[in-house]
């Protein structure tokens, strides 16, 4: 018999269509074989379910999955059926069956159909649910989204504590907790909870190097400076997220006035209202989905390709989880999030309410919101540091990924005052937290100061001569640097670490970047991020595209169910014209999935490459573009992905000029260049149809000529990219 080991692997191909792991999910499904109990911190995105999903599905017996978010279990059930020819083979159990509808689910799980079972928490508690439960064999109950258990967690649900004592209920199963989202403290939180502190701990690196972190001013033009975002990224796929549900109305609403697809989404909506939105934006049907934060989107799409927070979320948990639903096939992703303290102060008028306790755990999640975006070193290194993680921001995956990187404030020598900083923290016996660390430095008394004498002491005011905002921004960058910690016990006390021990009696150069001062007057300049694939053959990728809509449609299941856009780009790479093909050497295609869809797909292919008497390549060949420089394939690659013409000049170190005689030789050189996406937010269609009309009917397509035709209407550089489009278009 085959080991373990190619066991594993053979039932990935046979069930997903992979031939490989991702990342950690090897490791944690052995665990859950050996029915150890474990715990799985794993970023959105990164394969968290399919690490309880093989297991479930090559195990005896159910698998119990605890999950929050109906539309999530919806979704994933969905993804489940398109895997099996047994219907059954998952369900939701939920107050929302009918009577007949709960007793196919419990017929299915008797009979051992059923490998996955999705509940909610609150109808695991149901005692006829356990009851049942109790009398079938089970594989394992996984916790989805455990941080819900925690209060420290940025969703935290009280039904959730009751969760041990109902799993005690069932027997002696295995427990695997996971989490997109896990500080230490919350970590910790988790394990003590669930009572498995034995439990097998599996950690994934919280780094998406795809994802592009941008924080802007909050201005007055917020929604033209959105509206000019969502342009420059038209017809991809985003999501808006607002804090309230008048303000999701009101963005959704702007945005449709001016001709963006665009749907509402909250909790207000009535339930087939949300269900249509949701499907709309899964079937593609719209691009733009505007949200509340407090209603869980639970949407499963791979190609969400920018999330903008018009408001600053009230965790940086909330935050990291939003953002992770861009780019989760690895593609482009454009997170942009807009600032202003106004939106804090906000915030935390809404706390003022809630008891103590909470509002304790509220402000501290909401100072590391306030740290993230004033800060001006890299977001991503800050962010990774919350959860725990080191980056090398010279190194790492992903270092240039973000605005501070891009645009770097400036550093100044702050050696002196980290040994003063680390002195006051050391001599005050860790008691404080940033702020009346800061308030020592400066000399500033209040009640908890004068209850420990701290205004007593030699040291305080030793930092008279710089201001609060200066203390804060390098108490931030200590921390991030590792010679400050924060206490998991006391969340926010202050501690010397022995690395800032060291650096008291040792000290060295510590350069520090000042914090970015947010105006809300003024504007900031767009820039945009890309780091998409080129596709081998776009005519036939748009033809697979629109295949894959309508098998969706005529299947109501959303578009990645049928395949994934990495599928459909390896296919247009490599031309699969047999089932056979497609199944076993297209990424993320397997047997069955090959079997259930594939025919359509293999058809149009083949006849794609008959009729365009294409050589199919033996490995993967990309076509030439007949443009030999470097300087001209890194143009017509990124003019392929809509990246802005400006950043293109500014990355080649190129003057618009410069930029503008590449592309017209290019084009004259018998290469397409689709401009338009450029061209349409200078121009008008009816200024874009009587230049284009000039050009159709002129001898010459001399610039000089055009010029005095329209008399000023027009400058140059307009003029020549007309010109370029023009050629592009007609000539090649």
């Amino acid at each position: 018999m085959n080991s373990p080991e190619i066991d594993i692997y053979r039932e990935l191909k046979k069930h997903f269509g992979f031939s490989q792991f991702k990342g950690l999910q090897e490791q944690v499904i052995k665990s859950i074989l050996s029915k150890k109990n474990t715990f799985v911190i794993m970023p959105t995105g990164g394969g968290k379910s399919l690490c309880y999903q093989l297991p479930a599905l090559i195990q005896e017996g159910t698998a119990i999955v605890v999950s929050p978010l109906i539309a999530l279990m919806k979704n994933q059930v969905d993804a489940i059926r398109s895997l099996s020819s047994e219907y059954g083979i998952a369900h939701v159990l939920n107050s929302s069956l009918t009577k007949a509808e709960t007793a196919q689910v419990k017929k299915d799980i008797t009979s051992g159909v059923t490998k996955l079972l999705y509940v909610a928490p609150e109808s695991l508690i149901k005692e006829d649910n356990v009851a049942f439960l109790k009398t079938v064999p089970l594989s394992f109950v996984a916790i989805d989204e455990a941080h819900c258990i925690s209060e420290w967690g940025h969703d935290f649900r009280p039904e959730y504590r009751n969760l041990k004592h109902i799993i005690r209920q069932l027997g002696d199963i295995p427990v695997i907790g996971l989490t997109a989202t896990a500080t230490p403290k919350v970590q910790e939180d988790i394990l003590k909870n669930l009572d498995m502190a034995d439990a097998a701990t599996f950690k994934a690196s919280f780094n998406r190097p795809n994802l592009f972190y941008e924080v802007r001013t909050k201005t007055q033009n917020i929604e033209a400076d959105i509206i000019r975002f969502i342009r420059q990224h038209k017809g991809k796929s985003g999501i808006i997220y607002c804090l309230s549900r008048k303000k999701v109305e009101a963005i959704a609403q702007v945005l449709q006035v001016n001709g963006i697809s665009a749907v509402p989404y909250h909790a207000g909506l009535d339930a087939k209202t949300r269900a249509k939105h949701q499907d709309m934006f899964l079937m593609e049907d719209v691009d733009v989905v505007v949200a509340t934060i407090a209603f869980g989107m639970g949407i499963d799409k791979p190609d969400v390709r920018f999330v903008i927070h018009h408001d600053i979320p009230k965790s940086l948990e909330s935050y990291y989880q939003e953002t992770g639903r861009a780019g989760r096939d690895g593609g482009e992703g454009y997170c942009l999030a807009y600032y202003s303290y106004k939106d804090v102060e906000k915030l935390e008028k809404f706390m003022s309410g809630k008891p103590v306790a909470e509002q304790e755990i509220g402000f501290a999640l909401l100072q590391e919101v306030v740290a993230y975006a004033e800060t001006s070193i890299s977001r991503r290194k800050f962010l990774l540091h919350y959860f725990g993680e080191e980056f090398d921001s010279e190194t790492g995956e992903g270092a240039d990924m973000d605005d501070n990187v891009r645009n770097p404030k400036t550093k100044v020598e702050a050696q002196d005052q980290v040994v003063t900083l680390l002195k006051v923290v050391r001599d005050t016996k860790f008691l404080y937290k940033s702020k009346e660390i800061i308030f020592t430095l400066i000399g500033k008394v209040n009640a908890v100061i004068k209850a420990h004498r701290t205004d007593t002491q030699p040291f305080f005011g030793s930092g008279a001569n710089f201001d609060e905002r200066y203390w804060m921004a390098l108490i931030r960058q200590v921390l991030v640097e590792g010679y400050l910690s924060k206490d998991i016990e006391t969340y926010g006390v202050l501690k010397t670490t022995q690395k800032g021990r060291d650096f008291i009696e040792n000290p060295v150069s510590f350069m520090m970047s000042e914090d970015h001062e947010y105006n809300e007057a003024e504007d900031t300049a767009i820039v945009t991020a890309s780091k998409a694939t080129a596709t081998a053959d776009e005519a036939l990728m748009a033809m697979l595209r629109d295949l894959r809509k309508k098998v969706a449609k005529r299947l109501g299941v959303p578009p990645f169910v049928v395949f994934q856009d990495p599928s459909l780009e390896d296919m247009a790479l490599k031309y699969p014209i047999t089932l056979e093909e497609l199944g076993t050497g297209i990424h993320g295609v397997g047997e069955g999935k090959a079997k259930k869809y594939g025919k359509d797909f293999v058809d149009l292919i083949r006849k794609y490459v008959d009729d365009n008497d294409i050589t199919r390549p033996d490995d993967l060949v990309v076509k030439s573009t007949g443009a030999n420089s470097a300087n001209k394939l890194y143009i017509i690659q990124n003019i392929d992905r809509k990246l802005s013409l400006d950043d293109i000049a500014r990355a080649k170190g190129l003057t618009m000029d410069s930029l503008l005689k590449e592309m017209e030789q290019i084009v004259y050189s018998g290469t397409k260049l689709n401009i338009k996406y450029w061209i349409d937010d200078m121009l008008d269609d009816e200024q874009q149809e009587e230049i284009q009309e000039y050009f159709m009917e002129s001898e010459s397509d001399r610039i000089d000529v055009a010029l005095k035709e329209f008399e000023g209407d027009y400058d140059v550089d307009e003029l020549r990219l007309m010109r370029i489009k023009f050629i592009s278009e007609v000539a090649n």
